[in-house]
């Protein structure tokens, strides 16, 4: 895996649980994004075999640098899986700090490890020692939010240790724990972490437009944006962000060119996997992209018939005659996903 710089002008596609696998990574990437982080992958499901494991992880050139995000709350178990990771190639890695849906907390994993600070850090610390134990270096990065209970802030601390620890640099989604995604993030704690910290901060969270990134970038200071919703909105975010970053001004979000990245993505999938599994994924997930336009139920009831690839893309092709709707925005368009 290659290394990569953290600035404004590289953005970022989030690890997003169900949606960040290697087509939509390699979507993005042929549409301006720098850097993107895999689905959040079980350390316990690899130390065990999990089946699933393999898909997760799956990349290729073209998707470098891509970063592998991990998830778990036994740090017995991060080295032996972490050596493994770092034999197969892989170098980026993340700790997924910051997850609040359920299933993740009841393991003790996700932003419940803000909780035992203590355990988060040797975590990470298991990582940043393997990373870069390899002749080629590694990076590793966490992602985490303000605490796990509103009002009781531990990121700063929290941030300060990690960056003592060797971690080359954190992610904060300025939401508390228990907000999961309700009430808007607080982006001036994104500033303050900036502050504290010499080493990188990347900004997440309520980055629904490329105009949401700049304007983040230019409040807060931070050194790179990641966009997940925004993203699932429109893959084509991340071109649009740096287009507007560098004074320009980005084509508007259109049915046709919609059409386009969507037929992509289908593409994408078929060539890197598949089978029938990624086939109703893709089914499932092209609706959401044209969230917003008149015409998505005869969309969806189109896609439901189609029973190959090629009616697949067929059907995909019709977005592109689609028209916007009244009062249609990303923030009314986009719901809460794992990031």
């Amino acid at each position: 895996m290659n290394d990569f710089r953290i600035t404004p002008g590289e953005p970022w596609l989030a690890p997003l649980a169900g949606y960040s696998d290697l087509p939509f990574r390699l979507l993005v990437k042929r549409h301006g994004c720098a850097v993107a982080c895999s689905e959040m992958v079980s350390v316990k499901g690899m130390t065990f075999g999990n089946e699933g494991t393999q898909r997760l992880i799956a990349t290729c050139p073209e998707d470098d640098p891509m970063v592998l995000q991990l998830f778990g709350a036994d740090p017995d178990l991060f080295g032996p899986v972490m050596d493994w990771l770092v034999d197969l190639g892989y170098r980026n890695f993340d700790l997924n700090a910051g997850c609040p849906v359920r299933k993740v907390l009841k393991s003790g994993s996700g932003v419940k490890l803000m909780e035992d600070p203590d355990t988060l850090v040797r975590i990470a610390s298991v990582m940043v020692e393997r990373a870069t134990a390899h002749a080629r270096g590694g990076q590793v990065g966490v992602k985490f939010r303000l605490g796990f209970d509103k009002g009781n802030d531990t990121y700063l601390e929290l941030a300060r240790r990690l960056e003592d620890a060797g971690v080359h640099w954190v992610t904060l989604h300025p939401r508390y724990g228990r907000q999961m995604f309700a009430g808007q993030a607080d982006w001036s704690k994104l500033g303050l972490l900036k502050r504290a910290v010499s080493i990188p901060v990347v900004a997440s969270g309520d980055l629904f437009t490329a105009e949401d990134g700049v304007r983040c970038v230019e409040e807060t200071g931070v050194d790179a944006v990641m966009f997940a919703r925004g993203a699932l909105y429109d893959p084509a975010i991340f071109d649009r962000y740096r287009t507007l970053l560098a004074g320009g001004q980005p084509e508007p979000r259109s049915g046709e060119s919609l059409a386009r990245i969507v037929r992509e993505h289908i593409r994408l999938t078929r060539e890197f996997e598949g089978d029938g599994r990624s086939f109703r994924k893709i089914r499932s997930i092209i609706p959401r992209y044209a969230k917003g336009l008149r015409g998505i139920r005869a969309l969806r009831g189109s896609l439901l018939e189609c029973r190959d690839w090629e009616a697949l893309e067929e059907a995909a092709a019709t977005i592109a005659g689609l028209e916007p709707a009244d009062n249609a925005t990303p923030e009314t368009l986009v719901d809460g996903i794992c990031q």
